[in-house]
């Protein structure tokens, strides 16, 4: 099955048990939170990792390499696997490398004294394609996979905080971060949310009338476009009026955001993308 999913999901599936895959699809929803000062964030799913025991994924950091090493070695030991969090920059694989800095989900396994990193993510996005990688590396190629960004923009904060579907605490962005699994359940803060496709895509249309803010929303818009083709590849139907229209979303996007770099913004073309998508929605 291809899995036009995010680099969260498109690793977070294959790290889960054999159903993850149609739980996902089934999860898949469009929730955005509204209150947040000069940002949004983006809910694209319910949570799937919590286990029949309540156990459930949670971020955890480490200031130095050595001890996120032993702490990445004692998760893969009690669970045969690890999602770790790399950075695009240094990802030899990804089309962002030595350009730009991105949160990035790895899969982590151990033979021995080699690791094995999996990347199943594979997109075409505006830096060119991504492709799935699988390699084996030592530690000194797995600390520069996993070099700590430092800071990143507050809407990759957001994305990294709900990667799992419900907001998740974050360790620093100075140093090493991986995920474990927890008894933790916190309590969801409170916050104001839009939920439901069509509500969501509404409230999202006004919004991206502004160009800066459609710029900050754009990975976003086309990460919610490939969850929700990849729900309708499962569940749906695959090549029907909704998969294009989410398809021909993101591609308006980018369309106008390059349009008005060269200084001929087209803000009708988005609109009108939203508007068939919406429609679209709302008779499926």
């Amino acid at each position: 099955m291809s899995l036009e999913l995010s680099c969260y999901t498109a690793n977070l599936v294959p790290f889960l048990d054999n159903t993850a895959a149609y739980d996902l699809a089934h999860a898949i929803r469009l929730a955005v939170r509204t209150d947040l000062p000069g940002e949004l964030a983006f809910s694209h799913h319910t949570r799937i990792d919590v286990d029949p025991s309540g156990k459930r994924l949670a971020y955890r950091g480490a200031p130095d390499w050595a001890s996120a090493r032993d702490a990445l070695d004692a998760e893969v030991t009690r669970h045969g696997r690890v999602l770790a969090v790399g950075d695009t920059r240094h990802i030899p694989w990804s089309p962002q490398f030595g350009r730009r800095s991105t949160p990035h989900w790895l899969l982590l396994t151990r033979f021995g004294g080699t690791w094995r990193v999996d990347d199943h993510f594979a997109a075409l996005t505006p830096y060119g394609e991504q492709l799935p990688c699988g390699r084996g590396c030592d530690d000194a190629t797995l600390r520069e996979l996993l070099t700590p960004p430092g800071s990143v923009a507050p809407e990759a904060v957001s994305r990294d905080r709900y990667a799992l579907g419900e907001e998740t605490g974050l360790p620093p962005y100075s140093g090493y971060r991986w995920l474990e699994w927890t008894d933790e359940n916190p309590a969801p803060r409170a916050g104001t949310w839009i939920h439901g496709v069509a509500p969501a895509l509404r409230w999202l249309a006004e919004v991206c009338a502004d160009l800066e803010a459609l710029e900050r929303c754009a990975d976003d818009l086309w990460t919610a476009a490939r969850h929700q083709r990849y729900r309708l590849a499962v569940l749906a139907e695959p090549d029907g009026a909704e998969a294009t229209a989410w398809a021909e979303l993101p591609k308006t996007v980018r369309f106008v955001l390059e349009s008005a770099a060269r200084g001929r913004p087209r803000p009708a073309m988005v609109a009108n993308a939203f508007a068939r998508l919406i429609s679209v929605v709302e008779t499926a």
